[in-house]
């Protein structure tokens, strides 16, 4: 399955540059990583909690962990859990279950970005399958997404 539609047509609207990497079929993002051969710190995963029948994107390093506090308290939603793959898998038409992007701006949907990815030079994350992935200017991601910054990465 190609590089999703959705995605690829507002990343060439945008102008912005980004490469398309490919990779044997890859489900979690640590086996993304190690298939693509890059540190998992590179790859930006995404997660999905729920507030009630509101979903919100959490962007971090594949590596780390949301920490459900800290989420709560950053985002001001008390309430906050972590979505399952069956309660949100409709909110992502096109997409393989749990392969979307980082873009929750083409969803409709709130995107939070942990702080910790914010220092990095590019993002590399899913392109709405378990075949390939999107390398770009995390400066770039910023200026389309326009992602809520905040401190939700559990410690190690």
């Amino acid at each position: 399955m190609p590089i999703l539609t959705k995605l690829r047509d507002y990343l060439d609207r945008s102008a912005v540059g980004y490469e398309v990497i490919s990779h044997r079929q890859a489900f979690t993002a640590q086996e993304v990583a190690q298939a693509e051969h890059i540190s998992g710190k590179e790859l930006a995963k995404v997660v999905m909690l729920r507030s009630g029948k509101h979903f919100s994107m959490v962007v971090l390093p594949a590596p780390l962990r949301v920490d459900l506090d800290k989420a709560k308290a950053a985002m001001q939603m008390p309430d906050l859990v972590l979505a399952t793959e069956d309660e949100f898998a409709g909110l992502f038409p096109q997409c393989e279950p749990g392969a979307m992007p980082p873009f929750g701006n083409l969803y409709d949907l709130p995107v939070y970005v942990d702080e910790s990815l914010t220092k990095d030079e590019s993002i590399v994350f899913n392109a709405g399958n378990h075949t390939q992935t999107v390398r770009m200017q995390y400066a770039d991601f910023a200026r389309l997404v326009q992602p809520t910054i905040v401190a939700v990465a559990a410690k190690h």
